[in-house]
């Protein structure tokens, strides 16, 4: 498997002070399977999808507790170099470089807006071994109440073209490596975001049915947040786990619509 191209989502992790609670609710709604903790690199717990690894579970580091919530990486051939772009252009590093063993380097960032995002440069760990397929990543967006500066931050620090969304009701973008959208960036407005949530990237996993993996997280203490609606992508609903952590689920095989129209930013 080919190394992802710089920019792509290529991760996702996130600390949950119960861990256990949060393999049992994404075991449930997903249909995750864990693998053993590894206690030379903080319990670091990988997720997989029919035997695919697709995520990881880890617990907060001693002074890192706090609000739960999903990180996705996007893939970087250096990330010393990608550090850099990052405060040449407004961002801050919440935490520098870092060598995790043989597995690859990292780092964390939170735009000029406030998204926190991470960056990830391979080693032998490549990323997601699966993606677009039940219980996998499958897309992600940026949620943001500044979409000026981010739409000014990401595309300086990775290679994305941008794309604007022609529809009136909302503000969005995808940014795009190539022909290929790999991210949306969606304002946030006050209506369906209340102030005190915080600007995030969302991450979508692909589920069979969207209304039972709903119903699944909801039993389980989850709390809907949005949908389920259709739309041209796919069904899906935006949820928060029973830790706080925010994620999307979408069946991409039940579309309605067509695609909209999009119009290159200049």
């Amino acid at each position: 498997m080919a190394v992802h191209p710089e920019g792509m989502p290529c991760w996702a992790d996130a600390m949950f002070s119960d861990v256990e609670g949060a393999k049992s609710f994404y075991g449930d709604v997903l249909g995750w399977t864990f693998g053993e903790a590894s206690s030379e690199y903080g319990n670091y717990t990988q997720a997989y999808a029919n035997g695919k690894a697709v995520a990881a579970v880890v617990p907060p580091m001693p002074g890192q507790e706090g609000q739960s919530a999903w990180c996705l990486y996007l893939a970087s051939p250096d990330v010393a170099a990608t550090a850099a772009k990052i405060r040449d252009n407004g961002g801050e590093l919440l935490m520098e470089p870092m060598q995790v063993g043989d597995f690859g380097s990292m780092l964390l960032a939170r735009d000029p807006s406030g998204v926190v995002f991470g960056a990830w440069q391979a080693g032998t760990h490549e990323g997601f071994e699966a993606k677009a397929v039940p219980g996998a990543y499958v897309w992600g967006e940026v949620f943001t109440r500044e979409p000026e500066k981010s739409d000014a931050f990401f595309p300086a620090v990775f290679p994305y073209s941008v794309q604007r969304v022609e529809d009136d009701a909302i503000d969005f973008k995808l940014y795009n490596l190539g022909d290929s959208a790999v991210l949306g960036r969606m304002k946030m407005d006050d209506a369906d975001f209340p102030p005190q949530v915080p600007p995030y990237l969302n991450v979508y996993f692909t589920v069979v049915n969207c209304d039972a993996a709903v119903a699944t997280a909801t039993e389980r203490g989850g709390v809907l947040r949005f949908g389920p609606m259709d739309s041209p992508f796919g069904r899906f609903a935006a949820l928060s786990d029973p830790q706080g952590a925010a994620f999307s689920v979408i069946d991409i095989n039940t579309t309605k619509g067509d695609m909209p129209k999009t119009s290159n930013e200049s």
